[in-house]
């Protein structure tokens, strides 16, 4: 089936692999329990794949979306053996990740005809954010692209701390101002230093606090306006940071800043320390916004660009 071919190289996808091991045993042997004794897909094993599923953190709405169009699987086949089921949900999984996941991207890039390319990302505190951007900085400057870093979060010192060591770790220049700032203060700076420097990719890091809603949405609007100020149509994406390990708080916390912003990607880190990366499956299908990164480690390299052929391949090998 052309839909899973190879594209990653075996490195990459020896990772992917590994990341993903701890989610795919714990799926495939609840799997088993629910068709334990079963030669037929029938109402019994549609009920125990629904609790298999909701339990693996896909979601109760995308759940209940794959089982149905399982079911009208069976009624239109008539009879469907449960030694079918791997290949039918793997399927049905590829066929939902389509439907957000549009791209093929397996290399690190930006649009060819947008420099600089302002990348803000939001997420809230400990799920890997900063991390993250350091790991992007990485990336693209690998790339040959030339990055700059700016760091609005300026709530914590160790958050603005933090950024500083990737920054130096990657050699890319950093924007930062005392704890305590006005963030769009740093980001307007950051936007006007990249401008300045010839920047190719501009990455601003905000604060994660979500215990009040209608001041992360005005500060965050805050940011959008002073950056457009010098590059009217930024930010090009806004990319929400979830830890893959909350399972269904990462749902909340979509739900949150979905409300609070326009989000325009996700990224999903930690899943190689969980059995909950359902949770990809289940966010990109109910937000309708696509993955973009996945962390499956915690080497700098082991930020990879999301592909969902090679995810659906890696969790159903």
């Amino acid at each position: 089936m052309s839909f899973f071919k190879k594209i990653f190289s075996k490195e990459k996808k020896e990772t992917l692999d590994k990341g993903l091991e701890k989610t795919k045993t714990s799926f495939f042997s609840k799997l088993s329990k629910a068709v334990a004794g079963k030669a037929k897909v029938d109402d019994d094993v549609l009920d125990n794949l629904e609790e298999v599923l909701v339990s693996s953190d896909v979601g109760v709405d995308t759940t209940l979306k794959i089982i149905d169009r399982i079911e009208e699987r069976v009624a239109r086949d008539k009879y469907l053996g449960t030694d079918e089921l791997n290949q039918i949900l793997r399927e049905e999984i590829a066929g939902l990740l389509s439907e957000t996941n549009t791209g093929d991207e397996t290399e690190f890039t930006i649009p060819k005809d947008t420099k600089p390319y302002v990348l803000m990302v939001v997420g809230v505190n400990g799920v890997g954010k900063t991390t993250t951007i350091g790991k992007l900085a990485s990336q693209f400057k690998k790339k040959g692209l030339k990055v700059v870093l700016g760091a609005a979060d300026t709530f914590r010192a160790a958050a603005i701390d933090q950024l500083q060591v990737w920054a130096d770790r990657t050699d890319v220049p950093i924007v930062r101002q005392e704890m305590g700032s006005d963030p769009a203060s740093v980001a307007f700076d950051t936007v006007q230093s990249g401008m300045n420097q010839d920047a190719d990719v501009i990455i601003i890091d905000t604060a994660g606090r979500l215990h009040n809603k209608v001041n992360l949405m005005n500060e965050l609007s805050k940011i959008k306006r002073v950056m457009q100020k010098v590059v009217p149509d930024s930010p090009h994406d806004v990319l929400l940071v979830l830890d893959g390990s909350t399972g269904q708080n990462a749902f909340e916390q979509a739900k949150q800043f979905t409300k609070a912003t326009e989000v325009t990607s996700l990224a999903v880190t930690k899943l190689d320390g969980t059995a909950k990366g359902g949770v990809v499956i289940g966010i990109s299908d109910q937000f309708q916004i696509p993955v973009k990164y996945i962390g499956v480690g915690e080497g700098i390299d082991d930020l990879q660009v999301f592909n969902k052929h090679e995810f659906v391949d890696s969790f159903f090998k």
